[in-house]
This record gives C-alpha cells, sequence and structure tokens, in this order.
C-alpha cells in the first residue's frame, strides 16, 4: 500500500514538472518611424517567438523584426480600469440640503482608475522595420534561454 502511495505521488511531482510556466514578453513598437501607421485592431500574426528575432506581420503589409532585451529588475504589468463614484448622503438638517434622502454626487471629483497588477515580466521585445535581406538571417538562429 505505501508503494502505491510512493509512486502516486512521483507520478504528481512528473506532471507538474511538465506544465511549463507562463511567460509574459512585452511587446515594443515605440522605435519604430512616425510615419508607420498600425491601424487599431488590425489582425497580426507573431511567428518564430522561439528564435533571437521573432517576426510581427500587422495587416499583411507591415512586417517587423525583433530582439528581446533582458528587463533589470521586476518589470511590472497593470490593468486599468474606471473606480466607482464617490456617492454622498445628507445625514442632518441643512439649509443647503434641497433634496433629503437623496444621493449627490461631488461635481468637484476627478475621475479615478483603480489599478492592479497582473503579471512581472523578464524579457521585452523590442520591434523595427524589417528589411527583405533580413528576413532569412532571423529564421535560422534559434534562442538561447
Amino acid at each position: 500500500m505505501e508503494n502505491q502511495s510512493l509512486s502516486d505521488d512521483n507520478m504528481k511531482e512528473d506532471e507538474e514538472e511538465e506544465e511549463e510556466e507562463a511567460e509574459y514578453v512585452l511587446l515594443d513598437l515605440d522605435g519604430l518611424p512616425p510615419e508607420v501607421h498600425i491601424p487599431p485592431n488590425a489582425p497580426y500574426v507573431l511567428s518564430g517567438l522561439d528564435t533571437l528575432n521573432p517576426i510581427l506581420t500587422i495587416d499583411g503589409k507591415i512586417k517587423l523584426i525583433g530582439q528581446y532585451d533582458e528587463t533589470i529588475g521586476a518589470c511590472l504589468v497593470f490593468d486599468e480600469s474606471d473606480a466607482p463614484s464617490v456617492v454622498h448622503e445628507e445625514a442632518g438638517p441643512s439649509e443647503a440640503n434641497l433634496f433629503p434622502g437623496r444621493h449627490t454626487l461631488d461635481p468637484k471629483q476627478t475621475k479615478s482608475k483603480q489599478v492592479k497588477p497582473v503579471t512581472q515580466l523578464q524579457k521585452i521585445l523590442k520591434f523595427r522595420l524589417l528589411q527583405d535581406c533580413e528576413t532569412e538571417d532571423a529564421r535560422e538562429k534559434p534562442k538561447e534561454d
């Protein structure tokens, strides 16, 4: 019976090791010239992530070549959403209380945002325009981990 439970534990450990941990990469397009216009919601294909220089094709027209950069320290990714508005309710009598028992929003209050962490990154993939002569070179080199 003990041998059965030990082998079950070993199988569980092997299964956990086989599961790959997700790795997030930031795609940096800031290095593109200003004349390159990327339409919003344009379809794209990202290929060669396992090479030193992945290729990003946007809208079937714009071809970019990437290069990995390691981050220094932690690079955190956050999700931003609108925070709920603060509602005030008049509690006591007041000459200014024209609508007793009603809720009011403060018109002077600026809209606030809620920010929550999503993940952290170790790599940034910086892209630039791909020259025709670079296509074959980029595909041949596997990425070293």
